[in-house]
């Protein structure tokens, strides 16, 4: 079997795997369908068990574990993208370890955006519980830079909003100006939205800090981390006739996936599988 990180030096028709706990890793899907419209795909949100950010991470590792073992037996994916900051956070590193394919996380890409994109040295994170209580970004960010000042603040409730479709209500507004607040008070001139689905709240959290603060997300930079390993690795699915085939799959309510993913990524989005854990799992 091939190394971890490793490919066989050929171009590789199979598909790119990638998982979130719900909505919030489609703001990297759409990056990666943008960039790279010739490589199939498969989402898998875990809608049955969201949200992430509140659990136990080792909880949140199992579930990584066994996400990332479907996507590899199920669909034979050729890389696995963990779009979800909470299960990068609790896994990745132990995925790195045991996974035969590549897997890349959305934590070290988003740390050195933001990095590129301060000015002041006065930087930001936001997340949920898990992902800012881990540390994660934090050692990302200061093992790129030790010169720059980081505030981190929890954003329990966000990510709720986003997956019942309110992004933009008064009261998710009322929230954010409560949990931001300690932000606002540090004058930062960047802030990373530190939970994929945080990009779907960027008005109203704009509104909050203000237009002198830059937003940064992190699915740009992990397309590009994407789209880098795989040319690197001669295993992008180039000089093909036809665009990529975009699967999805939801442990939830598919139709109710359907309708909001359609909402948040677009047409590419039109039908969702069932998909179930064993009940010793869920």
């Amino acid at each position: 079997p091939a190394t971890v990180g490793e490919y066989p030096h050929t171009v590789d028709s199979r598909p790119i795997g990638m998982f979130d706990s719900g909505f919030g890793g489609l703001t990297v899907a759409r990056a990666l369908i943008d960039l790279l419209p010739n490589e199939d795909l498969v989402y898998v949100g875990d809608t049955g068990r969201y949200p992430y950010g509140p659990r136990d991470l080792g909880e949140v590792r199992e579930f990584a574990l066994e996400i990332t073992e479907h996507l590899l037996s199920t669909h034979d994916v050729k890389m696995v993208v963990v779009a979800c900051n909470t299960a990068s956070a609790a896994a990745l590193d132990e995925l790195q370890k045991i996974t035969p394919v590549p897997v890349i996380g959305v934590i070290e890409p988003g740390a050195a955006a933001l990095l590129d994109a301060t000015r002041s040295g006065r930087v930001g994170v936001i997340g949920t519980v898990g992902t800012i209580g881990s540390g994660a970004y934090q050692r990302a960010v200061a093992q790129n830079s030790d010169a720059v000042e980081l505030s981190c603040a929890a954003c329990p409730g966000f990510v709720e909003f986003v997956e019942r479709g309110e992004t933009d209500s008064e009261q998710v507004h009322v929230l954010a100006e409560r949990l931001l607040a300690p932000l606002v008070d540090a004058d930062i001139d960047s802030l990373l939205l530190g939970c994929t689905h945080y990009p779907f709240l960027a008005r109203t959290i704009s509104d909050v800090m203000g237009r002198g603060v830059v937003l940064v997300d992190s699915a740009d930079a992990t397309a590009f981390c994407v789209s880098d390993m795989l040319r690197s690795g001669d295993a992008l699915r180039d000089g093909t006739d036809r665009g990529g085939v975009h699967q999805f799959e939801s442990s939830g309510d598919i139709e109710a996936f359907r309708a909001l993913g359609r909402q948040l990524l677009g047409p590419e989005l039109d039908e969702v599988a069932a998909l179930s854990w064993p009940e010793a799992r869920s």
